[in-house]
């Protein structure tokens, strides 16, 4: 039972990550193992940020940007699994990577207002923040 505890969360469901133990079912024959592609990393670092894993999605995540570090969105989600595992000098590190790819990625500038804010930096948040409600189209918040 105790090899088991963790495959069953809380709500009774089954524990996202559960699967990737079953890897090896689809492996290429026996003794070869199956290598996991970086779209199932991804996958798997997706359900892991779904259920509140944030620093073990991080950790998928960090490879999945390192392999792919021209997409936009891992690394936006591994702003998110940082900011939201308390990691926000991480955090901010990649949004500001994103917005110097991207300028436009109003998501990216909220995200940064809000960790800046987070940290106690709320001058330095204020220009992030007006700047994402511009691109959205919505009145900046009165913080």
């Amino acid at each position: 039972m105790s090899d088991t505890f963790n495959d069953y969360p809380a709500t009774g469901g089954v524990a996202p990550d559960r699967w990737a133990s079953a890897l090896h079912l689809f492996d290429d024959g026996a003794g070869v193992p199956h290598e996991e592609t970086t779209a199932e990393r991804w996958e798997r670092a997706r359900l892991l940020f779904e259920a509140k894993d944030y620093i073990g999605a991080a950790k998928l995540l960090a490879a999945v940007v390192e392999e792919a570090p021209g997409q936009t969105a891992p690394r936006l989600l591994l702003a998110r699994a940082y900011y939201h595992s308390a990691q926000l000098g991480r955090a901010e590190e990649q949004l500001r990577q994103i917005i110097d790819r991207d300028p436009v990625e109003h998501y990216a500038h909220l995200m940064l207002g809000r960790t800046l804010q987070r940290q106690g930096r709320h001058e330095d948040a204020a220009p992030w923040l007006r700047m994402a409600a511009a691109f959205t189209g919505e009145p900046p918040a009165d913080d």
